[in-house]
């Protein structure tokens, strides 16, 4: 904890905000997935069958398969069958398809633009703390004049180098996470518009 309390001190304000930042970081990666697993993002087993059953014409089982479901492939395929079984015009029903595939992907990469921040400004604020502290060891050296001991300009530029570490430290895994969380909401797209694309197939079909 000492050591810590030391860093802190040592890397001056910039570091505190970087601190911030990566108390900020952890918490929105958690809350991503716990956000994700609550969309079920990372199923759609059912979606899949209720797509085969209506396929095959069983119209009754497709839409009971997904009913009360909250994962976002289960939950678009019950509001296109839903729209087909309304006997909707195909235009109409694709449209309110696109509608709820459209606010289901919202919901999918909600907080993914606040991480995406995080990535951008972290390295800045460690950059900024770098100069801020370069300025102050050159005024430093400046003022001590042929006294000055190398050391002690050495010590001060180490210092001033740690918040670019810390702004990386924390810039790298807000990255990852952004990367992770968009193939994610990518994923649940392509599932999505293919599984659409099937019902509205299977309708024409029949």
């Amino acid at each position: 904890m000492q050591a810590l309390t030391e860093f802190l001190v040592r890397g001056g304000p910039a570091i505190w905000a970087i601190a911030a930042l990566s108390v900020a970081t952890l918490a929105l990666i958690l809350w991503k997935l716990w956000r994700l697993a609550a969309l079920g993002a990372f199923a759609g087993q059912r979606a899949e069958r209720a797509v085969a059953l209506w396929q095959q014409g069983a119209r009754d089982e497709a839409a009971r398969a997904v009913e009360g479901r909250v994962g976002l492939r289960a939950r678009l395929v019950r509001a296109a069958i839903g729209a087909l079984a309304a006997g909707w015009p195909e235009a109409r029903a694709r449209e309110e398809t696109t509608r709820i595939a459209r606010r289901l992907l919202a919901e999918a990469r909600e907080g993914i633009r606040a991480l995406e921040l995080i990535a951008v400004i972290a390295p800045l604020l460690g950059l900024l703390g770098t100069v801020l502290g370069m300025i102050d060891a050159f005024q430093a050296l400046e003022a001590s004049g042929a006294a000055a001991d190398p050391a002690d300009l050495a010590g001060g530029i180490w210092e001033a180098l740690l918040t670019t570490a810390a702004g990386m430290t924390v810039a790298i895994p807000a990255a990852m996470a952004v990367t992770w969380f968009d193939s994610i909401a990518d994923s649940a797209r392509a599932d999505m518009e293919d599984l659409a694309t099937r019902l509205f197939l299977a309708g024409e079909a029949a």
